[in-house]
């Protein structure tokens, strides 16, 4: 990173103006990834919704039934709904009788992120709705859209608070109900829930006896009824979906629909109900959703009663393929496993917005004008004209959104690209309309699926129609803020800018002022096209941003010559370092890339540089020959980790062993301190008087003793189907709170510091651990501290070998404070952090699915459901190895003496060498986990310069007045 190699020490103080410089970059750096980082909801996640079509009721002769009954099992597997238990008998017997003898069935496939609010909305409005609008809130739409619900005469619904007031709380023609939130208890069966929905509409049907109004309400047509049932979601997040609670919970939604059905059946007695059971989304094995796994995506469907065909008997050798496509883009040529002995009844499976204009078109309704379900004909008992007509109602309502969105684009572009295959639909509307008249039913009908299939690739194509643009802007903007970076690096913290101006090699700024009109010019230009455009406000921020970068780029234009004129001077051996470091960095970034698919890559990483590291200390740094062992035990031991499972299991052994581990660790980091030879006084000795740290480390090492013993009461206590108990809840609290805090009366040196700090998140960490990720804590931090030995080592050595400095640190003489020039070889330390950053990632589980975080892991602070400290408390706890990271990265900044924010900056260099990566990796096609997983992918290593810049300044209330020797370094306050 500097100039070439100079035998004695450059120290570097960065001047005012450097400091101001730096912190502009830093809030700029932080606004441009947060703007580009919401590119991805304006490329993949833009809101389908519009405005402004009308409805398109079907033209039949009559409606297939009166009312339609809704029962949504929140949270059921298709799996554990049709598979037996373990003595053969099947869990739903009543709905397996129907799948026999009365209905139809299927498996519906849920798209990500498979989640309540989303998984509803799909259901009863047919689309897909934009996964940012969970994060506006569960109780009101961000924004406003039809539902099946909206166009029925009435509807009546009890359930959830969190999902019926959705699209019951400004319904007019709507009766519904919902119980307190303090219901949702993880420590309690949650079955009870589903007998509160039940048990509600039962209510209502007794009082209609009564009430006249009330009765004539329920007698009316166009009637819809939707039950909630949450007991399966709750009781698979608190107990997993293979527990007897969660089993048992899947017969309890089997006995409410037998006697909803009872119930229906008995006060109607007309024939004229259709009932669809269904759920929102499935369930991992450890307990939660969100993802695009097939136990989150696959969720039963069964639906019997007026309108709905009779089973279809298959033999056993027929295997239904009609070339249907899926959301995830897969036909369904999967044979129904044998253990649901469901072989010999057709299976026809739907895309979750399929549902809705199913339900709709059963009571004879419009379809919603935002769905984008096509009508699964095998499904109603219609005659061939109204299943035309049908399918007809919901192909013209598709097309209604295609054309309204068509409309809209071309108003506000001033060069319209129109979709071509539709130029001609309404030629081809009077066709089907004339095929129809004609009775050719059977043509008419393929018309018409066509004609819908090109309406939705219609949508799709007006959904990406500005990709182009920012996928091009996005990348430029990229590539121009790592071009800043590396300028400001060379200006800043290397040894450039004095080796030019001893060279007389003037590099002013190109401050003309054609850079700045030229600037102003594109701003002004590119502003008043997306004026006319009237594009959103993001897009003005994208390319002001991407502009404004290149022209600070141009502005340095000078310097930049002058830098490639002096490498090109420089010796042949510099160069082939210099393209070795890159290689060599670029490598390791592609690898960092690939891990994020395969964890294990991390196993052989770590196992070679267990390999690698011990070697180097044992041959060029010649320490101690206890030093390599140490490094190469500690890699090992790390890389058993990305060999586990995922889906953590639950084992409450490992965590109490994992206590015992750190006790022994902070045991031999004392022995340590005691060492008084060659370069463990960097990290042992601040000055000549140690303070005593003896009472604060025995109050640690209790309380990691008392997190244990929590761990194991907190859990006994709650196997027993109790609540989880006050005093143990305020134990767990206060442990956690005060041993947090305990590190900052530490004493300053490196190792006892860190040591502290490395004690003093364990007991939190321990208390939100359930398995082999507690034992992962003590590996972890074994890594980090043998790279802080190796770096202290290293120091020692050059240091000892260079002529001008001999002097011996056990005699107090130190070298000075002053921070020096950042030298290539150190590319390694942000190159390490970057590698140990994404193993805090990937080490104990996927971080980049939704899927990964373990609910379960907070029952020991809190049961009843609280989305929002739940939440924080999962990530406080995955947050926990990142803090050690940047703590050990800080201190060996200080012990190498290099800039802290000058690494930072070179950290966000590499990491957004792997954004752009990610950013072409993000897809639109294939399953729709592999779309998820890619566009995770993108938001986490994206996000990493602001969450990194908040952890820096968290972690520097720990490490700013951390000594190295016996001065002190000072603390600079750059952050």
């Amino acid at each position: 990173m500097a100039g070439r190699p100079r035998p004695q020490t450059e120290l570097h103080s960065p001047s005012a103006s450097t400091r101001r410089r730096e912190r502009w970059l830093v809030v700029l750096g932080v606004a441009l990834h947060a703007v580009y980082m919401l590119s991805i909801f304006d490329i993949y996640f833009k809101s389908p919704i519009v405005h402004g079509m009308d409805p398109v009721p079907p033209r039949l002769s009559a409606a297939p039934a009166k009312r339609l009954v809704l029962l949504v099992a929140d949270g059921l597997r298709a799996d554990k709904f049709f598979e037996p238990d373990e003595r053969g008998r099947y869990r739903a017997p009543f709905l397996r009788g129907v799948i026999e003898e009365k209905g139809r069935w299927g498996v519906s496939h849920a798209r990500p992120p498979t989640e309540s609010r989303p998984g509803h909305v799909s259901l009863i409005a047919g689309f897909y709705e934009d996964p940012s609008a969970v994060t506006k809130g569960w109780k009101a739409n961000p924004v406003e859209f039809d539902s099946v619900f909206n166009q029925s005469r009435h509807t009546i619904s009890f359930g959830s608070p969190d999902i019926v007031p959705i699209f019951c709380s400004n319904l007019a023609h709507s009766t519904w109900g919902t119980y307190p939130h303090e219901y949702e208890d993880f420590a309690t069966d949650a079955s009870f829930l589903d007998h509160w929905s039940f048990d509600q509409f039962q209510g209502l049907i007794n009082r209609s006896f009564d009430d006249v109004k009330l009765r004539q309400l329920l007698l009316q047509d166009k009637l819809v009824i939707f039950l909630h049932l949450l007991g399966c979601d709750t009781n698979g997040h608190a107990h997993r979906p293979y527990s007897s609670i969660y089993l048992n919970n899947v017969k309890v939604v089997d006995q409410i629909a037998e006697s909803m059905y009872n119930l229906m059946e008995n006060y109607f007695n007309d024939n004229q109900t259709a009932y669809v059971f269904t759920a929102d989304h499935g369930m991992s094995d450890k307990g939660s959703h969100g993802d695009g796994h097939p136990s989150n995506t696959d969720t039963p469907l069964v639906a019997w009663g007026a309108g709905i065909r009779s089973p279809k008997f298959l033999a056993y050798t027929e295997k239904p393929d009609d070339g249907f496509r899926f959301v995830d883009d897969h036909k369904h040529d999967t044979p129904t496993p044998k253990d649901w002995a469901l072989e010999g009844f057709e299976r026809v499976d739907v895309n979750q917005a399929d549902i809705a204009p199913l339900m709709a078109t059963l009571v004879g309704l419009p379809c919603p004008m935002n769905s984008v379900g096509s009508l699964p004909t095998p499904y109603l008992k219609l005659s061939k004209a109204d299943e035309v007509e049908a399918v007809l109602a919901n192909t013209k309502q598709i097309l209604n959104q295609f054309l309204r969105k068509s409309q809209l684009k071309e108003s506000s572009s001033l060069y319209f690209k129109p979709f071509k295959p539709l130029a001609n639909f309404s030629l081809v509307l009077s066709q089907i309309e004339d095929l129809i008249s004609g009775r050719d039913y059977e043509t008419a009908m393929e018309q018409s699926e066509e004609l819908r299939r090109l309406a939705l690739a219609g949508l799709h194509y007006f959904q990406t129609y500005d990709w182009f643009m920012l996928m091009t802007t996005i990348t430029l903007g990229y590539i121009g803020w790592m071009v800043n970076l590396i300028i400001h690096v060379l200006q800043s913290y290397t040894s450039f800018p004095a080796i030019l101006l001893k060279r007389a090699q003037l590099y002013p700024k190109n401050t003309s002022m054609k850079v700045y009109i030229g600037g102003c010019f594109f701003m002004g230009l590119s502003s008043i096209i997306l004026l006319l455009e009237k594009s959103p406000l993001l897009y003005h921020a994208y390319v002001f941003m991407t502009i404004f970068l290149w022209t600070r780029i141009v502005q340095n234009f000078e310097f930049l010559k002058a830098v490639w004129r002096e490498i090109a001077n420089m010796p042949f051996k510099y160069i082939l370092n210099l393209l070795t470091s890159s290689v060599v960095a670029l490598l390791v970034l592609e690898f960092l890339v690939m891990s994020f698919f395969d964890r294990k890559i991390y196993t052989w990483c770590f196992l070679v540089l267990g390999i690698l590291g011990s070697t180097y200390v044992a041959l060029f740094i010649q320490a101690s020959p206890a030093l390599a062992i140490y490094i190469w035990l500690a890699c090992w031991f790390l890389s058993v980790f990305t060999l586990m499972p995922a889906e953590i299991p639950e084992n409450n052994n490992l965590v109490i062993f994992s206590g015992g581990l750190i006790i022994l660790i902070g045991l031999a980091s004392r022995w340590i301190k005691s060492n008084t030879s060659s370069f463990w006084l960097y990290l042992t000795r601040a000055n000549k008087r140690d303070p005593q740290s003896f009472k604060l480390y025995f109050v640690q090492v209790i309380l990691v003793a008392i997190s244990s013993i929590m761990v194991w009461l907190s859990t006994s206590h709650r196997s027993q189907n109790r609540e989880l108990h006050s005093l143990h809840q305020l134990i767990n609290w206060s442990v956690a709170g005060v041993a947090m805090v305990l590190p900052l009366f530490s004493p300053p040196s490196v190792l006892s510091r860190l040591t502290s700090i490395f004690l003093g998140f364990a007991p939190p960490f321990l208390l939100l651990s359930i398995g082999y990720e507690a034992v992962f804590y003590s590996a972890f931090a074994m890594v980090l501290i043998g790279w802080i030995f190796v770096e202290s080592a290293n120091l020692y050595c050059s240091e000892e070998s260079g002529s001008a400095r001999r002097r011996s640190i056990a005699d107090d003489s130190v070298f000075g404070y002053e921070e020096r020039h950042l030298r290539l070889s150190d590319l390694r330390i942000p190159l390490l952090f970057v590698i140990l950053f994404n193993v805090a990632f990937f080490g104990t589980g996927n971080f980049a699915s939704i899927a990964s975080f373990e609910i379960s892991s907070v029952y020991r602070f809190i049961t009843v459901f609280s989305p929002f400290l739940m939440a924080g408390l999962l990530i406080f706890k995955l947050f926990i190895p990142f803090m050690l990271v940047i703590c050990t990265f800080s201190a060996i900044t200080k012990v190498v003496r290099i800039p802290r924010l000058g690494c930072y900056f070179l950290v966000i260099l590499l990491s957004d060498v792997m954004t752009i990566h990610f950013f072409f990796l993000v897809r639109n096609t294939g399953s729709w986990m592999e779309i998820g997983n890619s566009i995770s992918h993108f938001g986490i290593v994206s996000a990493q310069v602001v969450f990194v810049l908040l952890l820096f300044a968290l972690t520097n209330i720990y490490t700013r007045d951390i000594l190295v020797s016996s001065r002190q370094l000072t603390a600079r306050k750059v952050m």
